[in-house]
């Protein structure tokens, strides 16, 4: 299934990057779990194009987290996953970091309520600090696109009490 690549350094991201890679994924689904699900998709990719990745111009943190971006859109165009229930639960595992907080659970719980589109655009744009033209040309769409996305979801946000208005607007 995997060809063999030569992974030197590759050991080392992972060891060094994956709880940040995991967060960026649990904010972009709305979900811990499902953010492990995207952060392992994006972490496959970049073992099967570590040669490229792992010179000295590689940017794997940024072809991860492409391949994330663009995983977590083409899933909420999904209608089924494949998944399928089962009658016993295996057994959960210990609380992840989005249980710590009542504030990081209520967050989750807007962030999971918004379309895809304004959730992604909000993570990018204010947790991985993107600007307004870099988040357009990730998602291949106009800036006034991601403008009103994020219009949108802060919106959101405010109706949800986790953001106060602004001065500006309460004039």
């Amino acid at each position: 299934m995997f060809r063999r690549v030569e992974t030197g350094g590759y050991e080392e991201f992972v060891a060094g990057r994956y709880r940040e890679i995991v967060r960026f994924g649990a904010l972009l689904a709305g979900d811990g779990r499902l953010g492990e699900d995207l952060a392992q998709e994006g972490l496959i990719a970049a073992y099967r194009s570590w040669p490229k990745l792992g010179g000295p111009d590689g940017r794997p943190e940024a072809y991860v987290r492409r391949v994330m971006v663009r995983t977590a859109m083409r899933a909420r165009r999904r209608r089924w996953s494949g998944e399928v229930p089962t009658g016993e639960m295996p057994d959960a595992s210990g609380p992840g970091f989005a249980d710590q907080s009542d504030l990081s659970v209520q967050m989750f719980d807007v962030l999971r309520g918004l379309p895809a589109e304004q959730r992604v655009v909000l993570v990018l744009r204010f947790w991985a600090d993107a600007s307004e033209s870099e988040v357009a040309q990730t998602l291949g769409v106009a800036v006034g696109t991601v403008k009103s996305r994020t219009s949108r979801a802060l919106a959101a946000l405010r109706a949800g009490g986790l953001l106060l208005e602004t001065s500006k607007e309460m004039q």
